[in-house]
């Protein structure tokens, strides 16, 4: 190997080193120590789609997240290092997909949850926003309802992500 190739050689190594690590973030971190707990109440559902047990069904798939991901324990309100806290601001149920003679034959329901979390010992918010998420369905109320969940639970995963690695 000639002098030209060996240096083309480790330029070509270095460019790709240096991209790799200028792609890598490390803001994953994981949560500040003096958080231990959390408190997640129940969501409000502002929305006006009518959607019974809907604040429910979104508050308990992000406790559940919360408990797996063990980084925050659950705690009450009062007592908790931190909390997270929202409403369920829209659902939005449209036709996603027309085919012939104008049926429609896929539709989309796009949730949207205004959240918080806010460390209570510092007593500072850390992060205020809007998260949504959809899932597509055909017709037929059983198909909806999984579409429904699925959106809710995306939505539930931004903010367990957004709480935990967002440091």
């Amino acid at each position: 190997m000639n002098r030209f190739s060996k240096t083309r050689t480790l330029l070509m190594i270095a460019s790709c080193l240096q991209l790799f690590v200028g792609c890598y973030s490390f803001t994953g971190a994981s949560v500040p120590a003096h958080l231990k707990t959390v408190a997640i109440p129940l969501f409000e559902d502002v929305s006006g789609f009518g959607e019974p047990g809907l604040r429910e069904k979104f508050t308990q798939k992000l406790v559940e997240l919360f408990r797996n991901d063990n980084n925050l324990e659950i705690g009450e309100r009062l007592t908790a290092d931190s909390i997270v806290e929202g409403t369920i601001s829209s659902v939005i149920d449209a036709p996603q997909v027309i085919g012939g003679n104008n049926i429609i034959t896929t539709r989309k329901i796009t949730v949207t949850i205004h959240a918080s979390f806010t460390d209570m010992k510092l007593r500072k918010k850390i992060w205020e926003r809007d998260f949504s998420a959809w899932g597509e369905y055909t017709q037929g109320q059983q198909i909806r309802d999984i579409a429904l969940t699925e959106a809710v639970n995306k939505a539930a995963e931004d903010i367990l992500l957004e709480t935990v690695s967002g440091w």
